[in-house]
């Protein structure tokens, strides 16, 4: 099996967190109409989704984890 995205796609999308990542958030829809309205991508609806996930992907991987605390038991 290969790679599902090409190598410059994590490269572009670690350069547009880096630079924009204020105008991103973890919802794909609002990532691929942002990047949409950047004009990053030509007429590629393919290029435009595969880069609008790897955004998202790396949103999600970016936000502050959050500990599991149990119950206690009163």
């Amino acid at each position: 099996m290969g790679r599902t995205k090409g190598k410059h796609l994590h490269t572009a999308a670690k350069e547009l967190v880096k630079k924009i990542s204020g105008s991103f958030s973890e919802d794909f829809s609002k990532n691929k109409a942002k990047i949409k309205e950047l004009n990053l991508i030509g007429e590629s609806k393919k290029e435009l989704n595969k880069l609008a996930g790897e955004v998202t992907i790396l949103m999600r991987r970016a936000r502050p984890k959050t500990k599991h605390v149990p119950p206690v038991a009163v």
